[in-house]
Order: structure tokens, then C-alpha cells, then sequence
């Protein structure tokens, strides 16, 4: 499991990071969890290299929304995959979303947000490491 593509998934219901993690594990992903906006842009800070795609909720604990930490990761690496999962906010998707995302409107099934993934990884050529 070491080779896994890591994806970083930010929600605060557990038992919703708990679907995510095991849809992930099931599509062949390893998935790093936190509960807020601020942990998750100060982990794409720490080492951006380590995540091939972001997966997160519209409403978070903190003081930064699902809206925000997309368009951080996008600061952070421009080509960076977004998924936003929400059960209330997805009409403001057009407008708050990050361009080239998805959103996955909740309930959804485990398998839509490994499709959804490889979908967007598939769109994204990897970045060769620097030399």
C-alpha cells in the first residue's frame, strides 16, 4: 500500500470520514483525514508533493469552508484535483467552485467518489518529480 496515491479528504462527520476512507481503500487509494480547513492547507503546505487529490466537504470545523480549501490547494499546486462533497451547498458550486472539480452531492455511493477521483487523476498528467 505504500505505492497508493494519497488523497486528502477533509470532513468533519466521522462517519462520513469513515465511508470516504474505506471507498478510497477499496479503489486502491491511501487517504490522509482531518477534520478542518486550516489543518488541510497547512498540510498541502507541508508537503504538496504527497497528495494527488483533494476531497472535501463544503461545511468544516474552523473558520475555512470546503470553497476555501479549494481554492488553497489550487495556490498551492494549480493542477491539483478537487472533489467537494456537500449535502446543502451544491447550487454554489458554478460560483465557489475551483475550475475542474466535481461535486458529489450527499448521500452518494462509496464507488462515485473513487470514479470521481480517477476521473479527475485521468485529466491530470502526474508532475515528474524535480531533479
Amino acid at each position: 500500500m505504500n505505492d497508493a496515491v494519497t488523497i486528502l479528504v477533509i470532513e468533519d462527520d466521522q462517519l462520513i470520514q469513515a465511508l470516504v476512507e474505506e471507498a478510497l481503500s477499496d479503489g486502491g487509494f491511501a487517504s490522509a483525514l482531518t477534520a478542518s480547513g486550516e489543518e488541510a492547507i497547512t498540510l498541502l503546505q507541508d508537503d504538496k508533493s504527497k497528495y494527488r487529490a483533494v476531497v472535501t466537504d463544503i461545511n468544516l470545523l474552523g473558520t475555512l469552508d470546503g470553497w476555501e480549501v479549494g481554492r488553497s490547494a489550487r495556490e498551492i499546486d494549480p493542477t491539483m484535483p478537487i472533489i467537494y462533497m456537500t449535502g446543502t451547498h451544491g447550487e454554489e458550486w458554478a460560483s465557489k467552485g475551483v475550475p475542474n472539480s466535481l461535486l458529489l452531492a450527499k448521500p452518494f455511493a462509496p464507488a462515485q467518489i473513487v470514479i470521481a477521483i480517477s476521473q479527475l487523476l485521468n485529466a491530470t498528467p502526474p508532475i515528474p518529480p524535480a531533479v
